[in-house]
């Protein structure tokens, strides 16, 4: 791995491409490297588990909307779409929007949590899309979803968006533009120019995470994977983007990263350095395995903690007669899903789905005296509004505790922890103290996710919805991914039965 040092210049400077982030990703990108064995399993894993997701979705409002707009985009060779007949297929990057928006709208599959927030998965949906309107076999498409993994998962270790308030899918355009040009086995220009690209039309503010959560927070990966499609498209066909585009004077570093920031405080906009880790010449992409699925439909960063609710929960014979929570955390858990957000609604019992999942004192409340966490009942208007939940609900709060921030922020895979220690004290004063720092499934949990278990969380999922010979068939697909040829890769959607889908009526413009 080599650490690329990256910050903003003045244009006078003339950076060389060679020394630009955005030419490094592409060169990690156009290097032709195999995928191992191991991460070649994750990849199927991930595949199976973005299905699981995406087939329980399909008749939830944003995805009705999503597929409504692929329809009106429909391709001969196109891409294959959840839930309908592979023989359907629509453009690419439309198909990439609405399957991406159905693996995104259950919170429900794979995380990486360092310098900021990310879902890796999210690059699966438009390679897959690519890959199946231009041609390609299973052998590419792991190559290309192993580096949409790699540089998501490393520019999210070196690179803060939260702390300027920019949404964690500016992460995700320029991933997947690499990660279509390793599919397509695309010349660094090109991808150069693509990243560039992909960057440049994703940042968006996250507003999208805040106060009244809407139903965008489903849709904003599909979204830059889409643009991430698009940007692809141009560039082959010999356009360029702004450059240097993360370096520029003008640019995502100088302006809206940490040079701003060191302008506010008065001091040189080039100074500020970020430290990026890329795989060199050569060397295998396995970030992916430094990744972990949910097996709870939450906020990653409630999963340790929805883990520790039912613990705790069997040693409270009547909620009512709790005086206090208080959940010892992290500085991300605190200020994003906990009372340091000053966010009302995370407290209101009318609040949106997208709000209660990024509320951890909902979670953990329900959690707590259900014993068990499910995607749809959990978040149900009547659960929510429950007057005895209500009560709990708004005894729990969020501190941040600096050791769970620096655990949290650490590189030590055997420290880095995203949980916390809670103090529940009751009526009469007797405390009841548990911590946990790391969700039961994830790889160093108490049981951790392997091919049973994704293949389990799919029938779980999925089991009221497809047929079984269906699941039986994408189950044994997948799993032969390096083998599959290019008309094997048109079949690797889920098909539900005829008269399932519920569509979206209402007309928009398309």
């Amino acid at each position: 791995m080599e650490i690329h040092d990256v910050r903003a210049h003045p244009s006078k400077d003339k950076l060389k491409r060679e020394d630009q982030l955005a030419w490094k990703i592409a060169e990690v990108a156009s290097d032709p490297v195999d995928v191992d064995d191991e991460a070649t399993d994750m990849i199927i894993n991930r595949i199976i588990d973005n299905a699981s997701v995406g087939i329980a979705s399909l008749n939830r409002g944003p995805i009705k909307s999503a597929r409504a707009m692929a329809n009106a985009h429909m391709r001969d060779g196109g891409a294959t779409l959840f839930g309908l007949p592979l023989s359907h297929t629509v453009c690419a990057e439309w198909a990439a929007w609405a399957n991406g928006t159905a693996v995104r709208e259950l919170d429900f599959h794979d995380t990486f949590l360092a310098a900021d927030y990310s879902h890796p998965g999210d690059n699966i949906p438009p390679v897959l899309a690519v890959a199946q309107q231009m041609g390609s076999d299973g052998k590419a498409l792991l190559r290309g979803i192993a580096t949409g993994y790699e540089i998501q998962v490393n520019l999210v270790k070196a690179i803060c968006l939260h702390e300027h308030k920019i949404d964690h899918i500016a992460h995700i355009g320029p991933s997947a533009s690499a990660a279509v040009g390793t599919l397509l086995g695309l010349p660094t220009e090109i991808i150069y120019q693509s990243v560039q690209q992909g960057l440049h039309t994703t940042v968006t503010t996250r507003q999208s995470r805040k106060g009244e959560i809407s139903t965008w927070k489903a849709f904003a990966p599909a979204y830059a994977g889409k643009l991430a499609i698009e940007a692809v498209d141009r560039c082959m066909r010999g356009e360029g983007a702004p450059s240097p585009i993360y370096e520029g004077e003008d640019s995502v570093i100088s302006f809206i990263l940490n040079g701003r920031t060191a302008r506010d405080q008065g001091k040189s906009p080039y100074e500020p350095t970020y430290h990026v880790p890329l795989p060199g010449k050569g060397e295998p992409k396995r970030a992916i395995l430094e990744t972990y699925t949910k097996e709870h439909s939450a906020e990653y960063q409630s999963q340790a903690l929805i883990d520790l609710a039912f613990r705790m929960g069997k040693k409270i014979d009547d909620f009512d007669k709790v005086k206090s929570i208080v959940l010892h955390t992290s500085h991300h858990t605190h200020y994003v899903i906990g009372t340091g957000s000053g966010d009302p609604q995370k407290m209101d019992p009318n609040a949106s789905r997208e709000t209660l999942d990024h509320s951890i004192m909902y979670i953990f409340a329900v959690a707590l005296q259900d014993g068990k966490w499910h995607h749809v009942r959990s978040y149900a208007p009547e659960r929510a509004q429950r007057a005895d939940t209500v009560r709990l609900w708004q005894k729990i709060s969020t501190i941040e505790d600096p050791e769970w921030t620096r655990r949290y922020h650490s590189t030590d895979p055997n420290e880095k922890a995203f949980g916390a220690k809670v103090v529940i004290t009751m009526e009469d004063g007797s405390e009841i103290v548990d911590e946990l720092g790391i969700a039961n499934a994830h790889p160093f949990g108490a049981r951790p996710f392997g091919r049973e278990e994704y293949i389990g969380k799919f029938k779980t999922l999925t089991d009221d919805i497809l047929d079984k010979t269906e699941s039986d068939r994408f189950l044994d697909l997948v799993q032969r991914l390096p083998n599959l040829s290019a008309a094997e890769i048109l079949e690797l959607n889920p098909v539900a039965p005829s008269g399932y889908l519920v569509e979206n009526e209402q007309q928009g413009i398309f």
